[in-house]
């Protein structure tokens, strides 16, 4: 089992670990980084969060080096949206569904008949 320690300024550790809550100002997860608009900017991640034991991380990245997030185009949103739509739709009977058809049947649940 491995245990993880709480030392930032071991210069042997080149990825530095932090407890719950206490990551020094300036960083931010990647949950962190979306509410605030941002994305890493095809950066890795320079740090990570332990807790519960080390049985969850979280990755940290700089936000001096974040960049905004993109914005989908139109025709993006209407690929997306096309790509949805064939999701719910069944290939049986061609009805559009109010959910996404599960990948293994292949058709809706009223065509897969509970077989």
């Amino acid at each position: 089992m491995t245990t993880y320690t709480y030392d930032p300024a071991n210069p042997a550790d080149d990825f530095p670990t932090y407890p719950f809550r206490l990551a020094p100002d300036g960083l931010a997860t990647r949950r962190q980084l979306r509410a605030a608009g941002l994305r890493p900017g095809g950066h890795h991640a320079v740090a990570q969060i332990l807790w519960r034991r080390g049985k969850r991380v979280a990755y940290l990245y700089r936000l001096d080096w974040a960049k905004p997030k993109r914005i989908a185009t139109p025709a993006q949103r209407e690929a997306i949206a096309k790509a949805l739509l064939a999701r719910r739709t069944c290939r049986d009977c061609g009805h559009v569904k109010p959910y996404y058809i599960p990948r293994r049947y292949g058709c809706c649940l009223d065509c897969h008949g509970g077989h």
